[in-house]
């Protein structure tokens, strides 16, 4: 009997010691479990572009890669069409907190960025790829300290910004008092162009030239597809030879930046450098698409005869000289600038 108790005894414990041992194996994986979730980043991503435009699309599927390529420690919660902060407003926003990341142009916030701006003037960039490149090494060779209030992930840039019209634009003399939608120094190139120059962002624009309120845009092709501009236009001059372009950042919040571990950042950095060739190329297929679009409207194209282009090419110097003499003025070697990116565009030009 004393032998029987004794069993009994020592079964009752070591069913105790399980149902202990279990519960804290069950303590154990939700806990572990609990901090794996708490170590989730979740971020806030502010782009402006419209969700069906390619370089919205461009935006989501580099958070998708980031998401995927940190096993989920990263998630990136994406607001396109500026419905977390306006397209003037995104660099302020991620500066401030309001979004982790933020995708919009420099030109939207003009005088901001005086060595960036150098970047969108009328030099005659070949197309978006080349751009956007150009922009990139730029910025990696310059660091403008106008930019170390966030932490710069990549910049992309349009093809040649070209003249779009609710009637066909061949001679500066048809141009002379039309009223142009534009941003940044593209402004100033309409008014040395004999237009009147209308401050205003993309998503703007089509209802402005619907109702008339401009008369036409200076911007890259795939504008009449990517935002439906070719409904409300007629025609596209090919000025490719001042063809401007409009530098585009992808900036995230310095203390949100910090605070990820090496890593991640890791991560953020290679996929980032990534996309520079994704974005580039992006923006190459948005303005094929953009012709084709235009075309099948039944729009006009027109090609400037040599003696004509050059014409153009001798009205937009002023706005070359007149940002090299502002830069100057300011300290900043807007020359140099400017010389560089010429040397660049050159190169991938070939």
């Amino acid at each position: 009997m004393k032998k029987l108790g004794f069993s009994l005894i020592c079964c009752l414990v070591s069913s105790m010691l399980c149902v202990s041992c279990s519960k804290k194996s069950e303590e154990g994986t939700a806990s572990s479990e609990g901090a794996a979730k708490a170590k989730t980043v979740e971020l806030t991503y502010s782009i402006f572009f419209p969700p069906t435009h390619a370089q919205c699309k461009a935006g989501e599927a580099w958070a998708k890669e980031i998401e995927k390529r940190t096993n989920g420690a990263v998630k990136i919660n994406v607001f396109p069409g500026g419905t977390l902060t306006s397209a003037n407003d995104c660099y302020d926003g991620v500066v401030k907190g309001i979004s982790d990341i933020g995708m919009s142009c420099f030109a939207y916030t003009r005088g901001r960025f005086p060595v960036m701006e150098a970047v969108d003037l009328p030099l005659g960039y070949p197309n978006g790829m080349a751009a956007t490149k150009i922009a990139n090494e730029f910025y990696n060779e310059v660091k403008p300290p106008e930019l170390d209030d966030v932490h710069v992930l990549y910049i992309h840039a349009h093809g040649p910004g070209l003249l779009h019209t609710k009637k066909p634009v061949s001679t500066l003399k048809d141009l002379k008092g039309m009223k142009i939608r534009s941003t940044g120094l593209s402004a100033k190139m309409v008014e040395v162009l004999g237009g009147v120059p209308v401050a205003m962002p993309q998503p703007g624009t089509y209802e402005a030239l619907q109702k008339g309120v401009v008369e036409g845009t200076f911007a890259p092709m795939e504008t009449m597809k990517g935002w439906k501009q070719g409904e409300v236009v007629k025609a596209t001059t090919d000025c490719t030879n001042v063809g401007y372009t409009t530098a585009m950042f992808v900036v995230m919040n310095m203390a949100k930046w910090d605070a990820l571990p090496e890593d991640v950042k890791k991560v953020f950095t290679d996929v980032s450098s990534e996309y520079i060739d994704v974005q580039g190329k992006a923006w190459d297929e948005a303005d094929a698409e953009g012709l084709t679009f235009i075309k099948g409207l039944g729009n006009t194209v027109v090609a400037l005869p040599a003696a004509e282009a050059e014409k153009w090419k001798a009205a937009v110097k002023p706005v070359i000289d007149g940002y090299i003499k502002a830069m100057k003025e300011k300290g900043i070697e807007g020359d140099k600038y400017v010389a560089l990116l010429a040397d660049k565009i050159a190169k991938f030009g070939k």
